[in-house]
């Protein structure tokens, strides 16, 4: 197999563990997550996720769109062996919220919508800091995504995962 189609599986199937966790531990722990410095912000999944299972011809895939993150079907995907591969998550920091689409595939970030940058209309209003206020906020909500990352890695990597694993097993049979 040519090297590169193989790390670019292995991206995937990491990929797709991460967001497969993400889910689990957002709900685990009431969507509350911690920056490295302890400073809380939140992170859920809502709106939409897609499960993917099997390879090849085997592959079966279901996209769950629900209000109020209804994700039912999505979780009886889970059940069937099925993992996350692309998921819409909000994060909250500081009365602030950002909504973004995140694939296990190339870890692509889609449609990121930021706080609202708030507008002054004026003589002494310098013309880049609205640019510049919505690049500082961009940098933040994917900050606060390799934060979890960084977080997931750290803990896939660890002797605590089986008992992760296990802990995942539970939340999925519940309900």
């Amino acid at each position: 197999m040519d090297l590169l189609l193989l790390a670019e599986r292995e991206n995937t199937l990491l990929g797709r563990e991460f967001l497969t966790w993400l889910w689990y531990k957002s709900e685990a722990q009431d969507g509350v997550f911690k920056s490295p410095d302890g400073v809380a912000f939140g992170l859920r999944m809502e709106k939409s996720v897609a499960v993917r299972g099997g390879e090849g011809d085997n592959a079966a895939a279901a996209m769950v769109s629900g209000p109020g993150g209804e994700l039912a079907e999505a979780r009886t995907g889970l059940r069937h062996g099925k993992t996350v591969d692309k998921a819409v998550l909000r994060l909250s920091l500081d009365s602030n919220d950002w909504e973004l689409k995140l694939s296990s595939q190339d870890f692509g970030v889609g449609g990121m919508k930021t706080p609202k940058v708030e507008t002054e209309s004026g003589d002494g209003v310098d013309p880049d800091a609205l640019f510049l206020e919505k690049v500082f906020l961009i940098e933040k909500g994917l900050s606060l995504v390799d934060q979890v990352f960084a977080r997931f890695l750290q803990l896939r990597l660890s002797p605590d995962w089986p008992g992760e694993v296990r802990g995942f097993r539970a939340w999925i049979k519940a309900e």
